[in-house]
């Protein structure tokens, strides 16, 4: 599987998301696409980024803009984190990283002095002719919405 890029059409990759569907990526062509890999569902900044999300869901939708979280929790987990949230956007499930590998968000981190592999925070755009047009890596929760919204607005010029 080929890593995405800057300004490539992203390879066409199967998902299972809420809802115990199975969708592609191909089938968000037509619409603008924000994929958000968060470490582990449940935690805090996972949490507050998907909260954040969620507020700002109609200022996405008017722009024509699906939200899809992605993390490498098993469907379950995810079904509860959304249900418990109140997320209006699907969560995928991606417990053998193939989504993750493809946009290359698995890092080296330290967790209590150990090196540990796990989801870097990061967050893609993708516009809709499935092109991807930015990436964030290295993702600070903190006015990290208002700042993918600005981008899909200027997308949209």
């Amino acid at each position: 599987m080929s890593k995405v890029q800057l300004d490539k059409k992203i390879p066409d990759m199967e998902m299972h998301i809420t809802g115990d569907k199975q969708v592609n990526l191909s089938d968000y062509l037509g619409k603008t696409l924000v994929i958000y890999f968060y470490p582990k569902a449940s935690t805090p900044g996972c949490t507050q980024e998907g909260l954040d999300f969620r507020e700002a869901i109609t200022r996405f939708r008017r722009q024509s803009t699906v939200i899809l979280g992605a993390s490498r929790d098993g469907l379950k987990a995810q079904e509860n984190f959304k249900a418990k949230q109140g997320f209006p956007f699907d969560l995928a499930s991606d417990p053998d990283e193939i989504l993750c590998k493809a946009f290359d968000v698995i890092k080296e981190k330290n967790m209590y002095g150990r090196k540990v592999l796990g989801i870097e925070r990061s967050t893609f755009l993708i516009d809709k002719t499935g092109v991807l047009r930015q990436e964030w890596r290295k993702v600070k929760v903190k006015g990290h919405v208002e700042e993918v919204l600005e981008a899909v607005k200027a997308l949209k010029k």
